[in-house]
C-alpha cells in the first residue's frame, strides 16, 4: 500500500507495526489479499479486508516515527526462506520477509494466526517512481491491488501482479540469481524511499464470516454516534441509524441498542409471515438481523479492543404508561412492502416502496421544548452511558409513540416519564396526576385512564378545584373584580390517607441524587437566561418534590426563597426505605447547600472567599462564562488589563443577544467592562469583540481588514459622476473629489493643478500682429508661438500621471480612457485654430511620439493596482490604428508599473516584442521588470538578455536591438535584481559602463545614456550593500567606479566579451583612455547607490568637489552636482536642513571668490576663472539640496522646506540679475528645476501652495531658454506635490531612493525627443517610490469622510526626543518606521489607539486599501464641518443648567445624541406628555431623565436595567412580589456598586461608568429599605420568627417573608442553629457569631430582637 500526503509528493510505501512475541517489528505493507474498504479522518483509522481470510481488520494510522523509519531502512540479516519471496533477492537485501514458521511446501502467505494476519510479506519497494517509465506510475494507478511493493521489473513481469499468491514451486526468473536481464534494468542501487505513514493494529473480527459468497467483503462501513456521543464502527445519520432488517422491517437503532419499530401511519408494517417470499431487500449490511451480532467494534480510547457487550432489547414497557410500542400494528395486506431506503439527509429518509412508490419521512426529533432539551442533556451526562442510552430510549419512545401528544404537553410527558423511572407511582401523586397532556387549559378532560363510570363523582370537583386551572382562576383580576369568595378546598384524601413509597427496581431509582442534582444546576443555568421563565416555574416543582422525598431541607428553603407563591406548605412526600436509600448513588460533587449562581457572584462582589462553582460541560455554559468573566473582574480590576477579559469574552463567542438575555444584576458588572474598554480598545481586536463593546467603527474596520488584499474599500464617492462625461475628458475626471475637497478646502488650488496639467484642450496662442509684418509672417510667428507652447504642452503628461496616481478602477468591459494630446492652438480675437502642419514652418520630425508615449503611461497609472485586470482586457486595449502605438507603449509600461502586467500572458509580450516596435518594446521591458522588482525572476531575465548583446554568448548571432531598447533591457535588469548583489549582473553591468564603441558605427551615438543605465542599474544590484559586497572583492567595484568617474588608462577588458573590442572605432578616437564625459554620470551614481545610508567616509571622500581652479576645470560643472549629490546620499545621517549645512559643501575656493548677486560689475580676476567658479558653485548648491529632497522625501519638513524655498527664491533672483551671464541661462535653469523637484520631494502629496505658486510661475514662462526638459522638470514637481491627489507620499527606503534617482535624473532632454543622456521612460520610475500614506476618516454611521483629531507619538532618534503632534486628519502620515502610535482623539469621536511599536502592518493594510479608518461619533457631538468651533454641540448647552436638565429635555433632542430608532420610539411613545396625564406625569419625567442619562452618558443599553428596578421596586412596594427574582438582580446591582473594584476604579476615574446619575440608586434602595420595614413592623415579625423557629406559616406572609430574606441575606434556619446562638444574650455576642455566616449588619439589626427573645424589631 502506498500513500500520498501531498499532490505533488512521491508515493511512499506504508508500512506497519506488529508486535509478534514481545518483539516490535515494523515492516512494508507488502500483501495483495488486503483490500481497504473504509478510510477516517476523525479518528483516523482504515478498515481492511482480507480476501484469503475473509476477515475486516481496524488499524490505527499515524505519521511514522523516526526510530521506525530508520529501522525499515536497515538492512537486517536474511530470515526466512529466500525462495519464498516475492522479492527479488539478488538485489534486495534491505529487508527480507519475516515469515513465523514457514512450512516447507506451504504458501508463506496462509498460516498466521487470525489477529495477526497482517504479518506478511515486508518487501521494500524500491524507487519505482523515480524510475524513468512512466508506465510503472500508470500500472499504479490502475491496478487496485496493493501488491505494488515488488519491484518494478522489465517487460511482461512488470505487471506480473497476480491475484493468488505466487505458488513456491513455480519456477521464477526473478529468483534465479544469475539471470542477467533484470539486474541490468536496476544496475545502480537505489535508495528506498522512506515512508511517511504508519498503521497500527487495532481489531480484527474474531469469527471468520460464513458466507456463501467468496467475497463477503462490508457493503458499508460508517461511524455513528449514539444519543450519549458514543463513536461505533458500523459496517454493514440523527444519532440513531434507520435500518432495514431482512424482514422488511423499519427499526431506528442508537448504537447497538434498538430503539424501537418505526411507524409510519399511512403505511402498513408488514407481518412476519410474509419475510420468506419476499425479495430479499438491499440493506446496508445483510447480516444484521438482531443487534446482538457482536460486529461492532466500540470505539472509545482507540487502544482497547474490547467487543461491546451485546445490549438486550428493551420490551419492558410496563413501566412506561401508554407508550405503545409499535409491535401490535402489523395490518395483514400483502400488497405494498419497504424494499430500500435511499437519499437520507439530516433526519430525512425516502423509502422505496415494492409498487414503485416512494415515501419521504422524517424521523421525529428527540425533544423539542428547549427545557426538556437542557434537561435530558443533563441525564446523558451524568448517568453512565448504558442507563442514559435507556432512559432516551425510553423517552423517545414515550414522545414519539403514534398519536402521541402535541408540544405543548412535552414537559408534563417528560416529568410523568423520569419519574417512573425513578420508582414514583405518577398516577397516585397529587401534582403529576394533574398534570395535563394536551395542553389544552381546562383539566376537565381526565387523565387517559378515565374512570368508568358515566355520571362523575364529588371527587371530581375536589379534582377540579385542587387544580393548577382553578388556582389560575382565583388569583385573576375579574375573580377580584367579582369580589368572589376562595372557595375552601377540602384537602384531598390522597395526601395524607397513604404515604406513597417508591420502587426501587426501577432504571434510575440508584441514580436520583444524581439527577436531582443535575436538574438543579439546569434550574440555575435557566435563571441566567430571563427568556427561560415559564421553564423555571415548571422545573421548580419537580425540584422541590424530590428534595421533599430526599430530606434535603436547605434546599426546599431555598426553592421556597426563589418561589414562595409556587412551593406550597401542601407536602406529599413519598417515603424511601432507609435500607434502600443506601443503595442510592450520591454523587461525589452532591453538596449539601444548594449551589447558587446569583449567591456565588453576590459572595464574590463582597469579596469573600467562595467555593467553587459546580461546572457541567454542555449543560452549565452560561454560568461557566459568568464565573469567568467575574473572576476577570475581580482579577483584574484596572482597566489597564481589560483588553485580556475581553480576549476570553471573544473565546466563548459570547454576543450582545446573550447579554440581553442575561438578567440585569449578572449583566451589570460585564455591562460595566464592556463599558470601560469601549473608552481604550485596542485597534487589532478581532470584530466580534468590537461589536459587543459597541465600538462598530472598528468592527468595520476589523472586518475590511479581513478582505482579502485585491479588494478596496470604496466610498460612496469612490463611483465616478456622470455629469463629467459631458466635459472633454482631460484625464483627471476621476479623481475623489469628497477627500480633496476635505484636505483643501479652503481654496480652489485642485482646479487649477487641473487646469495647469491639462493637455487635451487647444493652447491659446497669443500674438499681437505688428504693423510691419505681413500676413504671411504673422501666421509663421503664430505657428512658431505655437511651437515653443507645445513644447510645454508635451512635457505635461508626465505631471498628470503623478497627479491621477492610482485613482481609478477600470470597467473590464471597457476600453481605458487615454485623453488625446492636443498640439493645436487658438488664437484670438476670432479664436482661429493654428496647426502645425500647415507646411509654413519646419516641425521636427517624430516630434510628438515621446509625449504620446507619456501619455499612454498617464493614462495606465490611473489604474488603481487593486483593480481587477485581466490579460484579456490589456489585449482588449490594443488600439487599432497604428498613430496610438506609442500611447500603448506607454500604457504597457504603467502597467507594470503599477503591478498587473504579471497578469499579461508569456504569448502577448512575445507577440509585442517580435514587432519590433521600438517603443513598445520599451516600455514592456521596463514594465515586466517593474511588475518584478528584486525577483530574479528567470523568465525575465532571459527576455531582458536577448536585448542586451553583453548577456549574450560571445559567439550568439548579432542581433540588431535598438538603442533604447537596448537601455530599457539594462535598467530592467538593475530592477530585477534588485538588492541581490548577484555576482555575474554586478560584472556584466561593471563592465557596460565603460562600453568602448565598436567599429562600423555600433554604439556610437547616445552613448551617455548607456553608461548612465549601466551605472544606475550596477547601483541598484548592490543596492546599499556598502562594503559588504560578499564574493565580488575580485571585481574592484569601488576603484573601477572610481577609475570611470575621474578618467584613466583603460583596463585589459576581461572575460567572454574580450574578443568584441579587439578592433577600435573607426569614427570615434578615444585611445586607451576613459571618456569620462560618458562613463562619469552613471559611475557616480553607481558609487552613490552602492554606499547609499552607509555613512562610509573614505568613499564620500573620493566625490567631494576639487578644491583648486586647477582640478576645477578639469570637472564638468554638471558633474559635480551628481558627485555632491552622491556625496550625501553616502553620509546620509549627516544632512542638516539648513542652510549652513548646504553651504559647507562648496569648496572653500568657491566660498572666497563668490560674486554677491547683485554686484554690477564684475571683479577681473588674472588666475580665476569666474565662470567655472560660479558654475561650480551653483551646481554644487543644487546638488546638496537635491540631496536634502531626498532625505526629507515625503517627510514635509518644515525646516528643509524653508531651506529649499529660500534657495530656490534666490536662484529666481539670479535669472534677472545682470551677472546671470556669468554662470549662463541654462544652467541656472537646470539648477532651478533641480530645487523646484527637491521641494516638491519634501512636500510631496501635500499641495503645499508656495510650491505650487513657484510651480505655476514657471509654467507660464514659455519664452526663451525654456525647452521641453525644463518644463518636463517643473511638471514632474506640481505632479509630485499633489501625487496620487494627495493620497501618495515618497518613501525613503533604499528601493525608493534607487527609483528616484532614476527618475528625477538631473540632466533634462533638451527637446522631446532627445535621449542622449537619460531615457525618458525611467522618468516614469517614481512610481515605485510612491506609497500611499494619507488617513481618511470615515464616519461610521453615515459612511462619507469627515475630519478627525489624530495625535501621533514619533519614536525618539539620534536627532530628537519622543515627540507627539496633533494633525487634522486626513493628512499624510509620516512614514510609518518613524511611529510609535497613532491615536484618534476626542472628544468629538470615540478614542481609538493604533499601535504601531508591534508591527506596522496593520496600519499598512489600512493605508494600501484607501487609507480609510472608521470613526464613530460621540452622542451629542457634530462633527467639525459642521460645527468647527465646538459651540453647537448639545452638551456644550447643557452644561450650563446641570440641575434642571431632565425638564428642560425636550424628546425631540434625542436624535442629536443617538440613531438608535428603538430610542427614538422609546422617546416617542414614554416621554411624551398627553392631555389628563394625572398621576403618570411622575412616570414620564422619570422615563425622560433616564433617556437623557443613558443617551448623553452614552450606554442606551442600560435603558432596560433602570425600568426594570423602577418597576421591581414598585411591585415590592404593591407586595405583589410573588417570585424574588428581580430582588435578587437589585441586590446584585447595589454590591457591584459598593464593591471594592469599582470604588477603586471610581475613585481613579469619577466622571465615567454606568448609572453616574448618583440620585437613582439610592432612591430604590431606600424605598426597598422602608417597604420591608413597614413590613415587618406590620407583623411581618412574627412569621419571621415563625419561620427562623422552624413552625409553620401564615400563607400571606410568603411572599414578603421571602423578600425580607433574600434581600437581607438572612441565614436559614438550619445555618442559624449550626451557628450556636442559643445562649446569646447580647448583640455583640449575635454580631461576633453572625460574622462567621456573612450576615451584614442592617440585617442583623432587624434580626437582633427576635433573636435575643424581645419580639419588638429594632427598626432605625
Amino acid at each position: 500500500m502506498f500513500s500520498m500526503l501531498h499532490p505533488l509528493d512521491e508515493i511512499t510505501p506504508l508500512v506497519w507495526k506488529s508486535g509478534v512475541f514481545g518483539s516490535s517489528r515494523v515492516q512494508y505493507v507488502a500483501d495483495h489479499t488486503l483490500r481497504i474498504v473504509f478510510l477516517s479522518a476523525d479518528p483516523s483509522i482504515v478498515m481492511t479486508y482480507d480476501t484469503v481470510q475473509s476477515l475486516h481488520t481496524i488499524w490505527a494510522l499515524r505519521r511514522v516515527k523516526p526510530e521506525e523509519q530508520s529501522l525499515v531502512l536497515k538492512f537486517p540479516e536474511q530470515g526466512g526462506t529466500p525462495q519464498h519471496m516475492a522479492t527479488n533477492s539478488s538485489l534486495t537485501a534491505h529487508l527480507r520477509s519475516f515469515s513465523k514458521g514457514d512450512s516447507p511446501g506451504g504458501s508463506p502467505f496462509q498460516n498466521y494466526s487470525s489477529i495477526h494476519s497482517q504479518s506478511r510479506s515486508g518487501s521494500s519497494p524500491n524507487l519505482q517512481s523515480r524510475s524513468p517509465t512512466i508506465s510503472n506510475m500508470a500500472a499504479l494507478s490502475r491496478s487496485h491491488s496493493p501488491a505494488l511493493g515488488v519491484h518494478s521489473f522489465s517487460g511482461v513481469q512488470r505487471f506480473n501482479f497476480s491475484s493468488s499468491a505466487q505458488s513456491p514451486r513455480r519456477p521464477s526468473v526473478i529468483h534465479s540469481p544469475n539471470s542477467t536481464s533484470n539486474d541490468s534494468f536496476l544496475v545502480p542501487e537505489t535508495e528506498p524511499i522512506v515512508p511517511e505513514l504508519c498503521i497500527d493494529h487495532l481489531w480484527t473480527e474474531t469469527v471468520p464470516n460464513m458466507r456463501s459468497e467468496k467475497n463477503s467483503q462490508a457493503s458499508k462501513v460508517f461511524i455513528s454516534t449514539d444519543l450519549c456521543g458514543q463513536k461505533f464502527l458500523c459496517f454493514l445519520g440523527i444519532d440513531m441509524l434507520l435500518v432495514l432488517e431482512g424482514s422488511g422491517n423499519l427499526v431506528l437503532y442508537s448504537g447497538v441498542v434498538r430503539v424501537g419499530k418505526a411507524f409510519i401511519p399511512g403505511l402498513p408494517a408488514p407481518s412476519l409471515s410474509m419475510s420468506n417470499q419476499m425479495p430479499r431487500p438491499s440493506t446496508p449490511l445483510d447480516s444484521v438481523s438482531t443487534p446482538s451480532k457482536p460486529l461492532n467494534k466500540h470505539l472509545g480510547p482507540l487502544e482497547e479492543s474490547v467487543l461491546l457487550s451485546p445490549v438486550p432489547e428493551l420490551r419492558d414497557s410496563s413501566k412506561l404508561h401508554d407508550s405503545p410500542y409499535v409491535e401490535d400494528c402489523t395490518f395483514q395486506q400483502l400488497g405494498t412492502f419497504i424494499q430500500a431506503l435511499r437519499d437520507p439527509v439530516h433526519s430525512r429518509v425516502t423509502l422505496e416502496l415494492s409498487n414503485n412508490t416512494m415515501v419521504r419521512i422524517s424521523i421525529p426529533e428527540i425533544a423539542t421544548s428547549e427545557l426538556v432539551k437542557r434537561c435530558l442533556q443533563g441525564v446523558k451526562a451524568i448517568l453512565p452511558k448504558e442507563t442514559a442510552v435507556q432512559t432516551l430510549v425510553k423517552w423517545y419512545n414515550a414522545y414519539n409513540a403514534p398519536g402521541g401528544p402535541s408540544y405543548h404537553s412535552e414537559w408534563n410527558l417528560f416529568v410523568t416519564c423520569l419519574m417512573n423511572m425513578m420508582g414514583y407511582n405518577t398516577e397516585r401523586l397529587c401534582w403529576t396526576r394533574s398534570l395535563d397532556f394536551e395542553g389544552s387549559l381546562s383539566p376537565v378532560i381526565a387523565p387517559k385512564k378515565a374512570r368508568p363510570s358515566e355520571t362523575g363523582s364529588d371527587e371530581d370537583w375536589e379534582y377540579l378545584l385542587s387544580s393548577d386551572y382553578h388556582r389560575n382562576f382565583e388569583s385573576h383580576p375579574v375573580a377580584k373584580a367579582l369580589r368572589l369568595d376562595p372557595l375552601e378546598v377540602s384537602a384531598s384524601k390522597d395526601d395524607f390517607s397513604q404515604s406513597l413509597s417508591l420502587d426501587s427496581s426501577t432504571l434510575l431509582f440508584t441514580h436520583i441524587p444524581a439527577i436531582f442534582f443535575v436538574l438543579h444546576l439546569i434550574y440555575e443555568e435557566l435563571k441566567l437566561n430571563s427568556l427561560m421563565g415559564e421553564g423555571l416555574r415548571s422545573l421548580v416543582v419537580l425540584l422541590v418534590q424530590l428534595a421533599r422525598d430526599l430530606k434535603l431541607e436547605a434546599y426546599i428553603d431555598y426553592y421556597y426563597r426563589d418561589y414562595p407563591a409556587l412551593v406550597k406548605t401542601s407536602r406529599q412526600t413519598c417515603i424511601i426505605d432507609q435500607v434502600q436509600t443506601g443503595f442510592m448513588l450520591h454523587p461525589s460533587f452532591f453538596s449539601a447547600e444548594p449551589p447558587s449562581i446569583f449567591q456565588w457572584l453576590s459572595s464574590c462582589l463582597k469579596g469573600e472567599g467562595v467555593q467553587p462553582y459546580p461546572y457541567l460541560p454542555g449543560i452549565c455554559e452560561r454560568s461557566k462564562l459568568v464565573v469567568l468573566v467575574r473572576c476577570f473582574d475581580s482579577v483584574l480590576g484596572s482597566p489597564s488589563s481589560w483588553s485580556l477579559e475581553n480576549m476570553k469574552f471573544t473565546q466563548p463567542c459570547f454576543t450582545l443577544r446573550d447579554l440581553e438575555s442575561l438578567p440585569f444584576g449578572v449583566a451589570l458588572p460585564i455591562r460595566d467592562a464592556i463599558y470601560q474598554c469601549r473608552e481604550q480598545p485596542a485597534s487589532d481586536w478581532p470584530e466580534a469583540v468590537c461589536l459587543l463593546i459597541g465600538r462598530q467603527d472598528l468592527s468595520k474596520q476589523a472586518w475590511e481588514g479581513s478582505l482579502q488584499k485585491g479588494k478596496s474599500v470604496m466610498l460612496s464617492s469612490d463611483i465616478p459622476s456622470a455629469t463629467e462625461s459631458e466635459e472633454d475628458e482631460d484625464g483627471m475626471n476621476d479623481m475623489n473629489e469628497e477627500v480633496m475637497s476635505l484636505i483643501w478646502s479652503e481654496d480652489l488650488r485642485v482646479q487649477e493643478v487641473r487646469r495647469l496639467l491639462q493637455s487635451a484642450r487647444p493652447v491659446r496662442v497669443n500674438v499681437v500682429q505688428m504693423p510691419e509684418a505681413s500676413d504671411h509672417e504673422y501666421i509663421e510667428e503664430k505657428e512658431n508661438r505655437l511651437l515653443q507652447l507645445c513644447q510645454r504642452t508635451m512635457a505635461l503628461p508626465v505631471g498628470r500621471g503623478m497627479f491621477t496616481l492610482f485613482s481609478y478602477h477600470p470597467v473590464p468591459t471597457e476600453q481605458l480612457p487615454i485623453p488625446k494630446l492636443n498640439l493645436t492652438g487658438r488664437a484670438p480675437p476670432r479664436n482661429t485654430t493654428v496647426d502645425l502642419n500647415s507646411g509654413n514652418i519646419d516641425v521636427p520630425p517624430n516630434m510628438a511620439c515621446w509625449a504620446s508615449f507619456h501619455n499612454g503611461v498617464a493614462a495606465g497609472l490611473k489604474i488603481a493596482p487593486a483593480s481587477q485586470i485581466d490579460s484579456a482586457w490589456i489585449v482588449y486595449n490594443k488600439p487599432k490604428i497604428a498613430e496610438l502605438a506609442n500611447e500603448y507603449a506607454g500604457f504597457l509600461m504603467a502597467l507594470g508599473l503599477n503591478g498587473h502586467l504579471t497578469k499579461l500572458a508569456t504569448l502577448n509580450i512575445h507577440d509585442y516584442l517580435t514587432k519590433g516596435h521600438e517603443m513598445t518594446s520599451i516600455g514592456l521591458l521596463l514594465g515586466v521588470s517593474a511588475a518584478k522588482l528584486g525577483t530574479m525572476d528567470m523568465a525575465i531575465t532571459r527576455l531582458l538578455s536577448i536585448h542586451i548583446p553583453a548577456l549574450l554568448p560571445p559567439t550568439s548571432t548579432e542581433l540588431d536591438v535598438p538603442h533604447n531598447v537596448q537601455v530599457a533591457a539594462v535598467v530592467g535588469i538593475g530592477l530585477v535584481y534588485q538588492g541581490t548583489a548577484h555576482r555575474h549582473t554586478a560584472e556584466v553591468l561593471l563592465a557596460e559602463i565603460g562600453r568602448p564603441p565598436g567599429p562600423e558605427m555600433e554604439y556610437c551615438t547616445d552613448r551617455e545614456s548607456y553608461s548612465l543605465a549601466s551605472g544606475l542599474a550596477l547601483g541598484m544590484v548592490c543596492l546599499g550593500h556598502g562594503s559588504n559586497l560578499i564574493g565580488m572583492s575580485d571585481l574592484n567595484v569601488p576603484e573601477q567606479l572610481y577609475q570611470y568617474m575621474v578618467g584613466g588608462h583603460r583596463r585589459f577588458q576581461m572575460g567572454m566579451h574580450r574578443e568584441k573590442h579587439k578592433s577600435p572605432s573607426y569614427q570615434i578616437k578615444e585611445g586607451d583612455t576613459i571618456n569620462v564625459d560618458v562613463t562619469c554620470p552613471g559611475a557616480t551614481l553607481a558609487l552613490a547607490m552602492i554606499y547609499l545610508k552607509t555613512n562610509n567616509r573614505s568613499i564620500a571622500d573620493w566625490l567631494k568637489a576639487p578644491d583648486t581652479m586647477y582640478l576645477l576645470d578639469f570637472v564638468k560643472p554638471e558633474f559635480l552636482l551628481l558627485r555632491t549629490l552622491a556625496r550625501c546620499l553616502i553620509l546620509w545621517d549627516d544632512i542638516l536642513p539648513n542652510s549652513k549645512w548646504v553651504n559647507s559643501n562648496v569648496p572653500q575656493i568657491i566660498r572666497e571668490n563668490i560674486i554677491s548677486l547683485h554686484a554690477t560689475e564684475l571683479p577681473s580676476s588674472e588666475d580665476l576663472s569666474l565662470e567655472t567658479l560660479a558654475q561650480a558653485h551653483v551646481y554644487i548648491i543644487a546638488g546638496a539640496c537635491l540631496s536634502l529632497g531626498f532625505r526629507f522625501a515625503g517627510s514635509e519638513n518644515l525646516a528643509a522646506f524653508q531651506c529649499l524655498y529660500k534657495y530656490a527664491t534666490d536662484f529666481l533672483k539670479c535669472l534677472s540679475a545682470p551677472t546671470a551671464s556669468i554662470t549662463g541661462h541654462y544652467n541656472l535653469e537646470t539648477c532651478l528645476s533641480v530645487l523646484l523637484l527637491a521641494l516638491a520631494m519634501v512636500m510631496a502629496g501635500s499641495g503645499n501652495l508656495k510650491v505650487l505658486q513657484l510651480c505655476r510661475f514657471m509654467h507660464k514662462k514659455t519664452g526663451g531658454e525654456m525647452n521641453y526638459g525644463f518644463h518636463l522638470a517643473h511638471h514632474m514637481a506640481l505632479g509630485l506635490l499633489f501625487l496620487g491627489g494627495g493620497r501618495y507620499s515618497l518613501s525613503t527606503s533604499n528601493s525608493s531612493i534607487a527609483a528616484l534617482l532614476c527618475a528625477l535624473y538631473p540632466h533634462f532632454p533638451v527637446h522631446s525627443t532627445d535621449n542622449r543622456y537619460h531615457l525618458q521612460a525611467l522618468r516614469h520610475l517614481y512610481v515605485l517610490a510612491a506609497e500611499p500614506r494619507l488617513l481618511t476618516p470615515v464616519d461610521v454611521d453615515s459612511n462619507t469622510p469627515c475630519y478627525a483629531l489624530i495625535e501621533v507619538t514619533y519614536k525618539g532618534t539620534q536627532w530628537y526626543g519622543e515627540a507627539t503632534e496633533e494633525l487634522m486628519a486626513p493628512t499624510l502620515l509620516p512614514e510609518l518606521h518613524l511611529l510609535k502610535q497613532i491615536r484618534v482623539k476626542g472628544p468629538r469621536y470615540w478614542e481609538l489607539l493604533i499601535d504601531l511599536s508591534k508591527g506596522t502592518a496593520h496600519l499598512q493594510s489600512i493605508l494600501s486599501k484607501g487609507g480609510i479608518l472608521y470613526v464613530k461619533l460621540r452622542a451629542g457631538q457634530l462633527s467639525y464641518k459642521e460645527d468647527p468651533m465646538g459651540w453647537r454641540s448639545l452638551l456644550a448647552q447643557t452644561v450650563t443648567h446641570r440641575n434642571s436638565e431632565a425638564r428642560a429635555f425636550k424628546p425631540e433632542a434625542i436624535s442629536a445624541f443617538t440613531s438608535d430608532p428603538a430610542l427614538f420610539s422609546f422617546a416617542d411613545y414614554f416621554c411624551k406628555p398627553t392631555v389628563n396625564m394625572g398621576q403618570k406625569q411622575e412616570i414620564l419625567d422619570l422615563f425622560s431623565s433616564i433617556l437623557y442619562e443613558c443617551v448623553t452618558q452614552e450606554n442606551p443599553e442600560m435603558l432596560p436595567t433602570y425600568i426594570a428596578i423602577d418597576q421591581a421596586v414598585r411591585r415590592l412596594e404593591r407586595r405583589e412580589m410573588s417570585e424574588t427574582f428581580e430582588l435578587w438582580q437589585i441586590k446584585l446591582v447595589l454590591e457591584f456598586f459598593s464593591s471594592r473594584s469599582h470604588q477603586e476604579r471610581m475613585s481613579r476615574n469619577p466622571t465615567r461608568g454606568l448609572f453616574m446619575n448618583s440620585e437613582f440608586l439610592p432612591v430604590m434602595k431606600c424605598t426597598i429599605d422602608n417597604t420591608l420595614d413597614q413590613w415587618l413592623q406590620a407583623g411581618g415579625d412574627v412569621s419571621l420568627h415563625s419561620y427562623l423557629s422552624g413552625q409553620p406559616l401564615d400563607e400571606s406572609q410568603l411572599s414578603m417573608l421571602a423578600c425580607f430574606l433574600i434581600y437581607h441575606s438572612v441565614p436559614t434556619p438550619g445555618q442559624l442553629a449550626a451557628g450556636g446562638l442559643e445562649g446569646s444574650r447580647n448583640f455583640s455576642e449575635l454580631l461576633l457569631k453572625l460574622r462567621r455566616l456573612h450576615v451584614p449588619v442592617r440585617a442583623l439589626l432587624r434580626l437582633a430582637p427576635l433573636l435575643l427573645g424581645n419580639p419588638q424589631a429594632m427598626v432605625l
